[in-house]
């Protein structure tokens, strides 16, 4: 039986469908325990009565990998396949001309996908629940980063309206530094009135133990250059504006932090945690991450082909006529996009190899970014190998086809 889920947020329409297509069972049921209990009824209800039920593969199609409603249904036994939602558009269209849609519609494109391109998905990871666990704290991680850089930039703005002299004194408007002092001079005219103690106080208050003096001294001068100034009340105004940005800031770094504590404690108890870390470039936050997105079912790659693709390091190959141009993939897992992105730039600063691997596509005419996901790729690939022998990162055997990169 195939069937197919359009889930939402209070409730999921599904559709059972036999293997010629036939719909056999439909409905509407909750978020919630009535509801699963209502699904399996559903599809117990769409087996003819000459089959035996343990002898029936249910297969299920649904756009999502994650929530209650797919640990319920993986764990009734179920093969569930998570559909990108753009293939299930594209489906859609190619089965409805009409550009008509709704939800139970919705599920039984679903249920027919699975039915005849169940080959073309991937089954939703048998990841460990320590790998599940180490996921959700590391996205949570990097959505508050995400969250307060987005802060950061609101703060940015703000002050180039009305208080340039803080963005002369602060290059990093996150560090303790520029929270430290904005908290207690967040207007130009009470920036200029802080003495040089005062501003060193602030800094020991927000964590500062090394060159304080010098610091103050610097921050107290730049806060004291001219700059073009806005009237008094509009000044104030954006003084308000200022002081609950940089609360807001200062909770999201103290939340960042707790998280980090959470994550590493995680990770540390993960049996891959080794490997990972043997890699150069991979820390404990950025290691948690590509554990985290890649997941650690062992099944879940076919070989490293299959890992790059997923990762979205290797190049898309488009092809028509005469014509065939090579590209960036730009659909893919912007979360572990980014931490391989910063996995790369850090690998090249202690590995010879990957140095010499980015260096060459530098010369080549790739543009930095480039240049890394190149060298991205390349370790997302030395990375299934350890996986696969259960063996630590080593210089030479990873670089050892391309000897001329790692001399």
């Amino acid at each position: 039986m195939f069937v197919g889920v359009d889930w939402a947020e209070d409730h999921h329409d599904l559709c059972v469908v036999d293997t010629a297509g036939k719909v056999r069972a439909k409905g509407r049921v909750t978020d919630d325990l009535s509801g699963v209990a209502r699904a399996h009824d559903l599809i117990a209800s769409a087996v003819p009565d000459e089959v035996d039920e343990v002898d029936v593969e249910v297969v299920v199609g649904i756009e999502t990998d994650r929530g209650l409603l797919v640990r319920a249904l993986v764990t009734a036994g179920y093969r569930v396949l998570a559909v990108n939602p753009l293939s299930v558009d594209r489906y859609r269209d190619r089965a409805r001309v009409s550009g008509a849609k709704s939800d139970p519609g919705d599920a039984r494109v679903l249920a027919d996908m699975v039915r005849t391109d169940a080959h073309q998905h991937r089954p939703v990871a048998a990841d460990s629940d320590l790998a599940e666990a180490i996921k959700l704290v590391a996205r949570s991680h990097q959505s508050a980063i995400w969250s307060r850089r987005r802060l950061a930039n609101q703060l940015r703005s703000a002050l180039r309206e009305f208080f340039p002299a803080a963005l002369v004194a602060f290059d990093d408007l996150t560090s303790a530094d520029a929270i430290a002092v904005l908290g207690v001079a967040p207007t130009p005219e009470a920036a200029k009135g802080l003495s040089r103690s005062k501003i060193a106080s602030a800094l020991r208050r927000g964590g500062r133990q090394l060159n304080i003096d010098l610091r103050a001294e610097a921050i107290q001068a730049a806060l004291r250059t001219e700059h073009l100034t806005q009237p008094p009340m509009v000044a104030d105004a954006y003084g308000n504006i200022v002081a609950s940005l940089v609360k807001v800031i200062a909770a999201h770094t103290t939340q960042i932090a707790e998280l980090a504590e959470v994550l590493e404690a995680h990770f540390g108890q993960h049996p891959d945690a080794t490997i990972l870390r043997s890699l150069p470039g991979l820390g404990v936050v950025t290691g948690a991450r590509v554990l985290a997105e890649f997941g650690d079912d062992p099944a879940r790659y076919a070989d490293a082909r299959a890992r790059r693709n997923y990762a979205g390091t290797s190049p898309l190959t488009v092809a028509s006529g005469t014509r065939r141009t090579v590209r960036a993939r730009h659909i893919r897992n912007r979360r572990l996009a980014d931490a391989l992105h910063w996995w790369a730039f850090n690998a090249i600063t202690r590995s010879p190899g990957a140095r010499a691997l980015y260096d060459r596509r530098r010369t080549a005419g790739d543009t930095h970014s480039g240049a890394l996901r190149v060298v991205a790729n390349r370790l997302v690939a030395i990375l299934h190998g350890c996986l696969r022998t259960r063996t630590p990162y080593d210089e030479a055997t990873a670089w050892a086809h391309r000897n001329d990169l790692a001399a």
